[in-house]
């Protein structure tokens, strides 16, 4: 109908049909079905629902199939899943054996109405097949990344006899059909993460699965971590924070309030956080997953930039300038990138550095290494390097999805036991009497001259001598 009349003059006359032949007369219906549209809804990105017109349920009469065609779309919809699902209404079956089976192709749809066979591809075309029948009534089929373009069902009824189907007689299935887009199958499961993702000018969708699971929506347990490898993971990140209850203490005891409360802020953060990073079913959350990922971070920059701050005893108008600058530059650096590894190296380098310089002034100026004591260097200075300097070591180097779950605990003792270690004593006040050598009293000193009290001298006159009583 669409052909130019130029080219349809050139046609050959149509050949009469032959006197001879079968009285049966060729209708259109068997040379050609008509191909029902399907209504295109878009919800989201890669979401798209398919109505059916006069739908979802679908009537398959005996002697043709039903062919409906499903429109993609370059780019809006090859990186999604083409899910279908066939649901048959048992009781139109009246008590007969009928399969109702269906065939997917690309931009082909089926050609033969008499074919019987339960195949959808042949040396030409290849297809999808899905049937359902009184005994299995849903099927489901799921393309991941389909090729754009139209795809074609077509739907048809046959009735079993022994080992072979044949077409059935006066019976009419029903079945409700659901077709549509969706980003990732089942939204991954409890145990994936749905993610869209772009490559160069392609985006897609797709599951990152986690606790040993994999397949294309996270169902493949073949290497499925066990629920009680799930919760040992759990415990040991969650209570390997309880280190840091020793340096809470140290702090304490130290009169180290700030950095105590720092130390306890990383404990309780750290904690709620890998309860909730948890990949399998053993999770808890007690507020929203980025809210504890970014508290969290923060707490262990903010242990590490305190605890070198202190170490270095400056003056503490210095010291509260440079904890309030550092708790702002390393919320800056973490809404930045989160896991880039110069967020724990830069502050650490930042802070040795105003370590050594305020060290070595301290040391030009007394003229003696500072810390004065070498049972300071040895018991504390020198193991608290090493134990930092290994967890550094785990993090940057030996840590891997793997081995997440142990070598993150280790991480997590090695630097709360690092600070018990570094964190300074007590500073005395410079230039004061101790508090245990002053002289017990009111506190307060009351000097009387003795011969002005006597009036043996005029009160306006010079007074030297006098009794100072405290």
């Amino acid at each position: 109908m669409n052909m130019p009349q130029s080219a349809a003059a050139r046609l050959p006359p149509p050949e009469p049909l032959p006197s001879g032949g079968p009285e049966r007369e060729l209708r259109p219906l068997d040379l050609c079905w008509p191909v029902r549209p399907t209504l295109r809804n878009e919800l989201d990105t890669f979401s798209v629902h398919f109505y059916i017109f006069f739908g979802p349920n679908v009537s398959l009469p005996p002697e043709r199939p039903a062919v409906f065609a499903l429109r993609l779309l370059p780019v809006l919809d090859s990186g999604a899943v083409l899910s279908l699902e066939l649901r048959l209404n048992v009781s139109s079956l009246q008590g007969e054996n009928i399969t109702v089976f269906g065939c997917l192709h690309h931009e082909v749809p089926l050609t033969s109405g008499d074919n019987t066979s339960v195949t959808c591809s042949t040396d030409s075309l290849s297809g999808f097949l899905l049937s359902v029948n009184a005994s299995s009534n849903v099927a489901q089929l799921r393309l991941p990344f389909p090729q754009t373009g139209s795809w074609y069902l077509s739907l048809r009824s046959l009735c079993a006899s022994g080992p072979r189907f044949e077409h059935c007689q006066n019976v009419t299935a029903e079945v409700h059909l659901r077709s549509f887009l969706s980003p990732c199958i089942n939204d991954c499961g409890p145990y994936g993460q749905c993610k869209l993702l772009r490559t160069n000018n392609y985006l897609y969708a797709a599951c990152e699965c986690k606790a040993g699971w994999s397949g294309w929506g996270c169902t493949d347990n073949a290497e499925a971590f066990s629920y009680g490898f799930q919760l040992l993971s759990t415990l040991l990140l969650c209570l390997s924070n309880l280190m840091f209850v020793p340096p809470v203490a140290v702090a304490l005891r130290s009169r180290y309030l700030l950095e105590a409360a720092v130390y306890i802020f990383t404990m309780f953060f750290s904690t709620f956080y890998h309860a909730c990073d948890q990949p399998g079913i053993v999770v808890f959350c007690i507020m929203e997953y980025d809210v504890l990922q970014f508290c969290d971070f923060l707490g262990s920059l903010m242990s590490v930039w305190v605890t070198v701050i202190a170490m270095a005893r400056l003056q503490p108008v210095v010291k509260q300038m440079l904890y309030l600058l550092g708790a702002m530059l390393l919320s800056m650096a973490l809404q930045l990138d989160r896991h880039g590894l110069w967020n724990l190296l830069g502050p650490s380098l930042f802070a040795l550095g105003i370590l050594a310089s305020a060290w070595t002034v301290r040391s030009v100026h007394r003229r003696h290494c500072y810390p004065p004591t070498w049972q300071r260097w040895v018991f504390y200075l020198c193991p608290g390097s090493l134990i930092a300097g290994a967890a550094v070591l785990l993090y940057a180097f030996v840590e891997t999805e793997e081995n997440y779950f142990y070598i993150h605990s280790i991480w997590h003792m090695l630097i709360a036991g690092s600070v018990g270690f570094l964190l300074p004593p007590r500073a005395k006040p410079e230039g004061k009497v101790p508090p245990l050598t002053r002289p017990r009293g009111c506190g307060y000193q009351v000097c009387i001259n003795e011969q002005e009290e006597l009036g043996l001298v005029d009160p306006g006159t010079v007074s030297i001598n006098s009794i100072c009583a405290s």
